[in-house]
Protein backbone atom coordinates (compact mmCIF):
# COMPACT_ATOMS: atom_id res chain seq x y z
CA UNK A 1 0.00 0.00 0.00
CA UNK A 2 0.90 3.49 -0.82
CA UNK A 3 1.59 6.43 1.62
CA UNK A 4 -1.95 8.07 1.69
CA UNK A 5 -0.44 11.38 0.95
CA UNK A 6 -0.05 9.98 -2.65
CA UNK A 7 -1.86 10.31 -6.33
CA UNK A 8 -1.06 8.94 -9.78
CA UNK A 9 -0.22 12.07 -12.13
CA UNK A 10 0.85 12.20 -15.58
CA UNK A 11 5.04 12.39 -16.22
CA UNK A 12 5.27 12.24 -20.03
CA UNK A 13 4.68 10.37 -22.77
CA UNK A 14 7.13 7.98 -22.88
CA UNK A 15 6.86 7.41 -19.25
CA UNK A 16 3.26 7.73 -18.57
CA UNK A 17 1.61 8.43 -15.12
CA UNK A 18 3.69 8.51 -12.17
CA UNK A 19 3.10 8.68 -8.35
CA UNK A 20 3.40 12.29 -6.89
CA UNK A 21 3.73 13.44 -3.07
CA UNK A 22 0.32 15.14 -2.56
CA UNK A 23 1.89 16.74 1.43
CA UNK A 24 4.85 16.20 2.62
CA UNK A 25 6.78 13.21 3.36
CA UNK A 26 9.34 13.21 5.71
CA UNK A 27 12.68 11.10 5.76
CA UNK A 28 12.55 7.96 7.38
CA UNK A 29 8.69 7.13 6.43
CA UNK A 30 7.36 4.28 5.30
CA UNK A 31 6.10 5.04 1.54
CA UNK A 32 5.05 1.69 0.38
CA UNK A 33 4.31 -1.83 2.26
CA UNK A 34 3.90 -4.83 1.33
CA UNK A 35 -0.12 -5.92 2.42
CA UNK A 36 -2.47 -8.57 1.84
CA UNK A 37 -4.56 -7.03 -0.78
CA UNK A 38 -1.65 -7.52 -3.10
CA UNK A 39 -1.86 -9.99 -5.56
CA UNK A 40 0.93 -12.67 -5.83
CA UNK A 41 0.95 -15.37 -9.23
CA UNK A 42 2.93 -17.98 -10.05
CA UNK A 43 4.98 -18.38 -13.48
CA UNK A 44 2.91 -20.89 -14.85
CA UNK A 45 -0.98 -18.67 -13.57
CA UNK A 46 0.56 -16.05 -15.53
CA UNK A 47 1.58 -17.62 -18.36
CA UNK A 48 -1.62 -19.31 -18.98
CA UNK A 49 -3.81 -15.95 -19.01
CA UNK A 50 -4.19 -14.01 -22.09
CA UNK A 51 -2.11 -11.68 -23.89
CA UNK A 52 -3.75 -8.88 -22.11
CA UNK A 53 -3.63 -9.47 -18.77
CA UNK A 54 -0.32 -11.75 -19.26
CA UNK A 55 0.91 -7.87 -20.51
CA UNK A 56 -0.40 -6.09 -17.71
CA UNK A 57 1.16 -8.25 -14.77
CA UNK A 58 4.37 -8.46 -16.67
CA UNK A 59 4.42 -4.53 -16.96
CA UNK A 60 3.17 -3.46 -13.40
CA UNK A 61 4.02 -6.62 -11.10
CA UNK A 62 7.48 -7.24 -9.41
CA UNK A 63 9.48 -11.05 -9.00
CA UNK A 64 9.52 -11.77 -4.96
CA UNK A 65 12.51 -13.87 -3.47
CA UNK A 66 10.25 -16.84 -3.99
CA UNK A 67 9.73 -15.95 -7.94
CA UNK A 68 6.07 -15.19 -7.78
CA UNK A 69 4.83 -11.69 -9.16
CA UNK A 70 3.65 -9.58 -7.17
CA UNK A 71 0.90 -7.17 -8.36
CA UNK A 72 0.32 -4.15 -6.25
CA UNK A 73 -3.40 -3.48 -5.95
CA UNK A 74 -3.08 0.31 -5.55
CA UNK A 75 -0.78 2.83 -7.27
CA UNK A 76 2.60 1.43 -6.18
CA UNK A 77 2.49 -0.50 -9.28
CA UNK A 78 3.00 3.20 -10.75
CA UNK A 79 6.48 3.94 -8.90
CA UNK A 80 9.07 4.67 -11.17
CA UNK A 81 12.96 4.07 -11.37
CA UNK A 82 15.58 6.86 -10.76
CA UNK A 83 19.58 5.51 -10.09
CA UNK A 84 18.36 8.90 -7.62
CA UNK A 85 15.64 7.40 -5.95
CA UNK A 86 13.69 9.28 -2.79
CA UNK A 87 12.40 5.97 -1.93
CA UNK A 88 14.86 3.02 -0.38
CA UNK A 89 14.08 -0.65 0.11
CA UNK A 90 14.40 -2.03 3.21
CA UNK A 91 14.35 -6.70 3.60
CA UNK A 92 11.45 -6.12 6.15
CA UNK A 93 8.56 -5.85 2.60
CA UNK A 94 8.28 -1.90 2.77
CA UNK A 95 9.98 1.05 1.41
CA UNK A 96 11.19 3.93 3.18
CA UNK A 97 11.26 7.90 2.25
CA UNK A 98 14.94 7.87 1.45
CA UNK A 99 14.99 11.91 2.07
CA UNK A 100 12.40 13.86 3.00
CA UNK A 101 10.00 14.35 -0.41
CA UNK A 102 7.57 17.76 -1.08
CA UNK A 103 4.11 18.11 -2.30
CA UNK A 104 4.43 17.58 -5.90
CA UNK A 105 7.45 15.62 -6.12
CA UNK A 106 7.56 12.36 -7.72
CA UNK A 107 8.23 8.97 -5.69
CA UNK A 108 11.11 7.14 -7.49
CA UNK A 109 12.81 3.86 -6.77
CA UNK A 110 15.67 1.99 -7.87
CA UNK A 111 14.29 -1.13 -9.49
CA UNK A 112 17.67 -2.62 -9.22
CA UNK A 113 16.35 -3.22 -5.53
CA UNK A 114 13.63 -5.93 -7.04
CA UNK A 115 15.84 -8.18 -8.91
CA UNK A 116 14.51 -7.50 -12.17
CA UNK A 117 15.06 -10.64 -14.27
CA UNK A 118 15.77 -8.54 -17.45
CA UNK A 119 18.25 -5.72 -17.65
CA UNK A 120 17.00 -2.74 -18.67
CA UNK A 121 18.82 0.56 -20.31
CA UNK A 122 17.89 4.21 -18.89
CA UNK A 123 19.06 7.68 -19.81
CA UNK A 124 22.01 8.56 -17.86
CA UNK A 125 20.91 11.77 -15.40
CA UNK A 126 20.12 12.16 -11.74
CA UNK A 127 24.25 12.98 -11.23
CA UNK A 128 24.79 8.65 -11.59
CA UNK A 129 26.96 7.40 -13.74
CA UNK A 130 24.36 4.19 -14.09
CA UNK A 131 22.78 3.40 -17.18
CA UNK A 132 21.60 -0.23 -16.87
CA UNK A 133 19.42 -2.26 -14.02
CA UNK A 134 20.44 -5.75 -14.06
CA UNK A 135 19.48 -8.75 -12.11
CA UNK A 136 22.64 -8.47 -9.87
CA UNK A 137 22.78 -4.79 -9.47
CA UNK A 138 22.33 -6.20 -5.64
CA UNK A 139 26.03 -7.79 -5.40
CA UNK A 140 27.29 -4.02 -6.82
CA UNK A 141 25.23 -1.71 -4.68
CA UNK A 142 23.58 -2.79 -1.68
CA UNK A 143 25.67 -0.96 0.46
CA UNK A 144 24.47 1.94 -0.74
CA UNK A 145 21.29 1.29 -0.74
CA UNK A 146 22.05 -0.48 3.07
CA UNK A 147 23.58 2.97 4.33
CA UNK A 148 20.61 4.62 2.75
CA UNK A 149 17.68 2.37 4.47
CA UNK A 150 20.01 3.20 7.78
CA UNK A 151 19.93 6.79 7.51
CA UNK A 152 16.01 6.73 6.94
CA UNK A 153 15.81 4.46 10.09
CA UNK A 154 17.22 6.79 11.68
CA UNK A 155 14.14 9.20 11.52
CA UNK A 156 11.43 5.81 11.65
CA UNK A 157 10.19 6.74 15.17
CA UNK A 158 10.67 10.72 15.39
CA UNK A 159 7.69 10.80 11.75
CA UNK A 160 4.29 9.78 11.78
CA UNK A 161 3.81 6.72 10.08
CA UNK A 162 0.38 6.09 9.13
CA UNK A 163 1.54 2.42 7.35
CA UNK A 164 3.31 1.21 10.09
CA UNK A 165 0.26 -1.30 11.17
CA UNK A 166 0.62 -2.82 7.96
CA UNK A 167 4.40 -4.16 8.25
CA UNK A 168 4.11 -8.10 8.12
CA UNK A 169 3.96 -9.63 11.79
CA UNK A 170 7.32 -11.58 11.37
CA UNK A 171 8.95 -8.50 10.55
CA UNK A 172 7.68 -5.60 13.43
CA UNK A 173 9.72 -7.00 16.65
CA UNK A 174 13.42 -6.77 14.04
CA UNK A 175 11.79 -3.06 12.50
CA UNK A 176 11.40 -1.95 16.10
CA UNK A 177 14.76 -3.01 17.28
CA UNK A 178 16.32 -1.26 14.10
CA UNK A 179 14.38 1.90 14.32
CA UNK A 180 15.68 1.64 18.25
CA UNK A 181 19.51 1.40 17.59
CA UNK A 182 19.08 -2.00 19.83
CA UNK A 183 20.39 -4.10 16.60
CA UNK A 184 21.59 -3.65 13.03
CA UNK A 185 20.12 -3.49 9.97
CA UNK A 186 19.65 -6.31 7.97
CA UNK A 187 21.09 -5.72 4.55
CA UNK A 188 18.71 -5.64 1.36
CA UNK A 189 21.15 -8.28 -0.01
CA UNK A 190 19.84 -11.00 2.52
CA UNK A 191 16.29 -10.70 0.12
CA UNK A 192 18.28 -12.01 -2.90
CA UNK A 193 19.77 -15.02 -1.07
CA UNK A 194 17.02 -16.80 0.05
CA UNK A 195 16.52 -18.47 -3.18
Amino acid sequence: MMHPSTEIRFVSEEIGVGVFATKFIPKGTIVWVLDDLDQTFDEEYVESLDPLRKDVIYKYAYLNDLDQYVLCWDHGRYINHSFDPNMIATAYEFELAARDIYPGEELTCDYGTMGDDESFTCAPKDGTSRTTVTADDYLNMYQEWDEMAREAFKNFNSVDQPLKPLVQKQFVDKVNAVAEGREPLDSIRSTFELE
